[in-house]
């Protein structure tokens, strides 16, 4: 009986064993997926971190290039005789020369520039028709002095419509004219130019009756163009600009002008982009440049 008693204990006992290594064993299957998941999951996430870690980076680093590749803008103020110089050539040419910067231009009449950049006109370059608003701005500390240069000259010049027979001969023959379209001297040197030349001449006061006034030379060209004025006082460049509409009739004679017509260049002072402002003012002054301002009708100035 003690043996039969004895023998049922050790069959439960090894029964129990048995069912507690199977459990183990379950548990141990089950959870290996767990960690498996587990340690796939920080895996995955260590391998997506690294990825938008290095997207952040190439981005940064994208950025940082950008910024390094020294793009900059600059602004030119020039008077409005200079815009198609400028535009169709010269901007092109000193863009190619220097691939990092970019020229932008306006233009008017030399005294609204004067004006704009004492107003706050973050002009980086400034190039006028006459030597007055340079010397202001120069004298109210806005230039930078030791960049100024008397780059160009220009000539007055009466011009008429193309094929208008007007009868005008020399330029004294203004005040022949029915209407008459010149810069207003208040703020356009081609203006103050002829105001100058007329009064030496003695007949600024004759003609004020018939004269319009434009806000830059670009408005008294095209109104000689398009005839609604008989004749006008411009820019020998301008003339050649528009030769198959208007017809130059004389330039101001000789001693009418007490100085020559000069187009004075510059870096404005306190500009943020200095180096390649002083670029550009040196690229003016080139043979290259030269000779494409030549090509427009200006000669080199003193």
């Amino acid at each position: 009986m003690k043996k039969h008693i004895t023998m049922m204990m050790a069959a439960v006992m090894a029964a129990t064993v048995l069912a507690g290594c199977g459990a183990s064993k379950e548990a141990a299957t089950t959870a290996a997926p767990s960690e498996t998941a587990a340690e796939a999951g920080t895996t995955a996430g260590t391998e997506a971190g690294t990825e938008t870690e290095a997207d952040t980076k190439a981005e940064a680093d994208t950025k940082a290039e950008a910024a390094s590749g020294q793009e900059t803008e600059i602004l030119v103020a020039a008077a409005a005789s200079l815009k198609n110089a400028y535009e169709e050539e010269l901007i092109p040419m000193f863009q190619a020369k220097y691939p990092g910067v970019t020229v932008k231009g306006t233009y008017d009449s030399s005294g609204k520039l004067q004006t704009q950049i004492e107003e706050g006109l973050e002009a980086d370059v400034f190039m006028s028709a006459a030597t007055k608003q340079m010397t202001a701005l120069d004298g109210e500390g806005m230039i930078a002095s030791d960049t100024i240069t008397n780059l160009l000259e220009n000539k007055i010049v009466l011009i008429v419509p193309a094929g208008s027979g007007s009868g005008l001969a020399r330029f004294e023959d203004i005040e022949k004219a029915e209407s008459i379209a010149l810069g207003d001297p208040a703020s356009v040197p081609a203006g103050q130019y002829a105001e100058e030349a007329l009064t030496s001449l003695g007949i600024w006061d004759k003609i004020q009756d018939k004269v319009s006034f434009g806000t830059n030379v670009t408005e008294v060209l095209n109104q000689v163009a398009v005839a609604s004025a008989d004749a006008g006082i411009v820019y020998a460049t301008d003339a050649a600009s528009m030769a198959d509409q208007v017809q130059v009739v004389a330039e101001a004679p000789e001693g009418s002008l007490a100085k020559k017509v000069i187009y004075p260049v510059a870096v404005v002072k306190n500009t943020a982009n200095e180096e390649a402002a002083k670029n550009f003012v040196e690229f003016l002054k080139t043979d290259e440049a030269m000779k494409v301002f030549e090509s427009y009708g200006f000669t080199k100035g003193e």
